[in-house]
């Protein structure tokens, strides 16, 4: 008959009965009372009408109007931190001894889960012929070519950067010519390929100055439409709220132009100021697909770079299959690089 291995401990007891006598200790703290108390139906109340909210505001996040300080793209860029309500309420649950507030948590635990828990497990592969790196690199960063020379170590076949100023382009020129035979820059955004560009021009996102291109890449596989965008900023005013009119009406520009790409394998790489949740995007990820969402590691989130708490900065797909899809190592940057592997599909042209 199989035992189970238990360790002698110095008090003569074991180190399993010790272990489980810690964990009856914790649930007596916990739970101690509870039985015969009627009143854990009738208690915790309102921590059960929050949990309800929270689940509600997740469910229906589309519903809540931007007509007001833009509440409703606010909230879809943070949404996946209202999951950071639910153990909050979990904890005030337990201290209300509040059965019915336990039991109505588990309906915004359901939605959160349903919603992001596919992207809380890794769904990298192997695999994936091209690889793909953005960076927005800040116009105030202090070490541009320390900046650059991490770029260029993480091996990408193609490397977009946003916020190029005109002093600081030429020192990335330098850093990145070893590794990257071609590029072009237009504006402030850039685009660095150890393969042959062509077709390269700017992209009118209505801004007045140039912050996005496009490209033509020549990969072993297929030419591939390469764009790379910065669209406005959007800043959050306590008289205006979450302004962000003109990065709207970029995102519109942005998705006419990617509709209108005649070749199939499109790649977008840039500073989107937006996250996938984001309605005001819907032009350009309704006919992309992120590769973060699809292939990639955890959440993805990419600023700030100090402590990320949203994925602005983006590679999308179209045509092709992300593989892989991750964040880089801080650099001098207020945002982090991201990069994506993904394989070129031969058929299409």
């Amino acid at each position: 008959m199989a035992q189970a291995y238990m360790t002698e401990t110095g008090g003569g007891g074991t180190g399993q009965g010790r272990e489980q006598s810690r964990l009856r200790r914790l649930l007596a703290r916990l739970f101690g009372g509870w039985r015969g108390d009627r009143r854990i139906w009738r208690r915790g109340i309102v921590v059960a009408v929050l949990a309800v909210l929270v689940a509600l505001l997740m469910v229906l996040h589309a519903q809540v109007p931007n007509a007001v300080g833009n509440l409703g793209s606010l909230t879809e860029t943070f949404l996946p931190w209202l999951g950071v309500a639910i153990p909050l309420l979990l904890v005030l649950a337990l201290v209300r001894r509040s059965a019915t507030a336990l039991v109505v948590l588990l309906l915004p635990t359901v939605v959160w889960l349903n919603l992001f828990g596919g992207l809380v497990t890794s769904k990298s592969g192997s695999g994936g012929d091209f690889t793909v790196v953005t960076h927005n690199v800040n116009a105030d960063n202090a070490d541009p070519s320390g900046t650059a020379r991490d770029v260029a170590a993480s091996g990408a076949d193609v490397v977009a950067l946003e916020e190029l100023t005109e002093t600081e382009v030429p020192v990335y020129e330098k850093a990145l010519e070893a590794t990257y035979k071609y590029h072009e820059v237009v504006g402030t955004v850039g685009l660095w390929s150890k393969y042959r560009m062509s077709d390269t021009k700017a992209v009118d996102i209505k801004l007045g100055w140039e912050r996005a291109m496009r490209s033509t890449v020549a990969t072993p596989d297929g030419p591939v439409a390469v764009y790379v965008a910065h669209l406005p900023s959007v800043r959050v005013k306590l008289e205006a709220g979450f302004t962000a009119r003109q990065r709207d009406k970029s995102a519109n520009a942005l998705g006419e132009a990617i509709a209108d790409e005649p070749i199939e394998r499109v790649a977008l790489l840039g500073d989107l100021n937006g996250t996938m949740n984001d309605r005001a995007l819907n032009a350009v990820t309704a006919q992309m697909r992120s590769t973060q969402g699809a292939a990639g590691s955890g959440f993805g989130f990419s600023w700030p770079a100090s402590f990320p708490m949203a994925r602005i900065d983006q590679i999308m797909v179209r045509g092709m299959e992300p593989t892989a899809s991750w964040t880089l190592p801080q650099t001098g940057s207020d945002h982090l690089p991201v990069a994506a592997r993904v394989t070129i599909d031969t058929s299409r042209s």
